[in-house]
C-alpha cells in the first residue's frame, strides 16, 4: 500500500507540478509594446492591434486596418541550493528555466467607423522547467512544460461616441509534458522514469469595455473566462526494479491512463490612460487572477483499483497593480517605462519545486520608432524579480524531503515588434 501511495504522490506532483510555474503569474509579455510598460494601461492603451487581446473593445480606437507582429525571448534564473534537511541524494540541479522564445500576431480590421473585426494568435500561458536528472528534487519534479497558444477571432462595436464593447472566442491549444525520476527501493538500482504528455483544446472568452471620458482620458475593463484543459495519457514507466514493477503490476498500474483536469484561471483588469500634454501620458492597472481555483487539481489514475485524487495546493488569488508613462519625443520616437507588482499565489510554507513563486515586481522600459508613416518598430525590456525563496517540501516514502533556497529568482524579457497601418 505504501508503494501505491508513493506512486500516486509522485504522479500527483508530476502532473500538477510542471504547469504551476507556467502560470504562477500569467505572463503579460507576448512581444507587444506592453513589455516596455510593465503592462501598465493594459485594457485602456488601445494604440495598436495588440488591443485585440488586451481589450477587444479598444479596436474602436483604431481608424484603419492594422497588423502587429511580436517576438520576444525570455531568459529566466531559477537556481536552487539545497540545505542539510534534504533527505534525497543529488546536487542543486541546473538553472531550471534558461531561454524561452515567443511569437504573436494581432490584426484589426475596420469594417466601418463603429464596427471592427480582429484576430489574434498569441501565448501568455506557459513555461518550461528542467532541473536535470541528478538534482536532489528529481523524485518530486524533474522537468516539465505547459504551453498555451490562443487563437482568438474578435469583434468590437462602438455603441456611442464614448462607449465601446468587444468580445473574442479564445480557442486555446494546451500542451502538457512532464517527467519525474522514480526512486527504486532496491539497493544499487538506478532511478526509473515516469513520463506523461498530451495536447488538448480548451475554449473560453475575452470580453472588454472602453469608455472615453474625454479626448485625453479613457478607462478600460477586460474580463477573461477560465479555460478547462483536460489532459490524459498513458503513464510511461521505465527503468523500474523487479520488486517495484511487480507491486505496480499487481495493482494494475503498469500501462495505466492518467488524467489531469487543469483550469487556466479567470482574470479581470481595470486600466486607465490619460494624456497629460503633448509630451506625457500616464497609464495604470488594477487586476485580479483566480489562482485559488487553479490550485484545486483533479487527478485520476485508471487501473484495476482506480484512484481519484483531488489535490488542493492552497493557492490564493493574485492581485496586480501597475503604473507607467509614455514620452512623445519630437520626431519619430515614443518612449515608455513602467513598474508593476503581482502578489504571490502561494505562501512560503507551500512552495514546491514546480512553484518557486512569491510577490513579484516588474521594471520595464521600451520605445517605438516610426520607420515610415505607416510602419513602426518597437523594442521593449522587462525585468521580473521575486528575490530569494526558501522551500521545505515533504514528499512521500519514495520521494523524500527537499529543503533549501532559490536565490535571486528573476526573468528578463526582450521584445521586438513591427506594426503596419493600412
Amino acid at each position: 500500500m505504501k508503494v501505491l501511495q508513493s506512486l500516486c504522490t509522485s504522479v500527483t506532483l508530476l502532473l500538477i507540478g510542471s504547469q504551476a510555474y507556467g502560470g504562477g503569474i500569467l505572463l503579460y509579455e507576448s512581444g507587444t509594446p506592453e513589455v516596455g510598460l510593465a503592462a501598465a494601461g493594459w485594457a485602456a492603451r488601445a494604440q495598436d492591434a495588440a488591443t485585440v487581446a488586451t481589450n477587444p473593445a479598444g479596436m474602436t480606437m483604431l481608424e484603419n486596418d492594422e497588423l502587429l507582429l511580436g517576438t520576444q525571448v525570455l531568459y529566466g534564473n531559477i537556481n536552487f541550493t539545497s540545505n542539510g534537511l534534504t533527505t534525497s541524494s543529488g546536487g542543486n540541479g541546473d538553472n531550471a528555466l534558461g531561454w524561452f522564445p515567443g511569437l504573436s500576431l494581432y490584426y484589426s480590421h475596420s469594417q466601418s467607423e463603429r464596427l471592427k473585426l480582429g484576430l489574434a494568435v498569441y501565448g501568455t500561458f506557459g513555461l518550461a522547467l528542467d532541473y536535470g536528472d541528478s538534482w536532489a528534487g528529481r523524485y518530486q519534479f524533474e522537468k516539465g512544460a505547459v504551453l498555451g497558444m490562443t487563437f482568438a477571432p474578435t469583434i468590437a462595436y462602438k455603441l456611442t461616441d464614448k462607449f465601446s464593447i468587444g468580445g473574442a472566442l479564445n480557442v486555446m491549444y494546451g500542451y502538457f509534458s512532464a517527467t519525474t525520476s522514480v526512486n527504486n527501493p532496491a539497493p544499487g538500482m538506478a532511478d526509473g522514469k515516469l513520463e506523461v504528455d498530451d495536447g488538448q483544446f480548451g475554449f473560453g472568452g475575452n470580453f472588454g469595455m472602453l469608455y472615453e471620458i474625454s479626448d485625453a482620458t479613457r478607462v478600460g475593463l477586460q474580463y477573461t473566462t477560465e479555460i478547462s484543459l483536460d489532459f490524459s495519457d498513458t503513464a510511461e514507466l521505465t527503468g523500474l526494479g523487479p520488486g517495484l514493477t511487480a507491486a505496480l503490476r499487481a495493482r494494475g498500474l503498469i500501462d495505466t491512463e492518467v488524467s489531469l483536469d487543469m483550469t487556466v484561471p479567470q482574470t479581470t483588469m481595470l486600466s486607465f490612460f490619460h494624456q497629460l500634454n503633448n509630451t506625457w501620458a500616464i497609464l495604470g492597472n488594477l487586476g485580479w487572477q483566480d489562482w485559488s481555483e487553479y490550485g484545486k487539481v483533479g487527478v485520476e489514475i485508471a487501473s484495476e483499483n482506480p484512484v481519484s485524487l483531488t489535490k488542493d495546493r492552497d493557492y490564493k488569488d493574485s492581485y496586480h497593480a501597475a503604473l507607467g508613462a509614455q514620452v512623445d519625443i519630437e520626431g519619430p520616437w515614443l518612449l515608455s517605462f513602467g513598474v508593476a507588482f503581482d502578489s504571490a499565489i502561494v505562501d512560503e510554507e507551500n512552495i514546491t519545486p514546480d512553484m518557486p513563486n512569491a510577490d513579484a515586481w516588474r521594471f520595464a522600459i521600451g520605445g517605438q520608432y516610426a520607420l515610415k508613416k505607416n510602419m513602426i518598430i518597437g523594442l521593449g525590456y522587462s525585468y521580473f524579480w521575486m528575490g530569494d525563496l526558501d522551500m521545505d517540501a515533504e514528499g512521500g516514502t519514495l520521494t523524500g524531503r527537499l529543503a533549501g533556497t532559490y536565490e535571486d529568482v528573476s526573468n528578463h524579457f526582450f521584445a521586438l515588434n513591427l506594426r503596419w497601418v493600412f
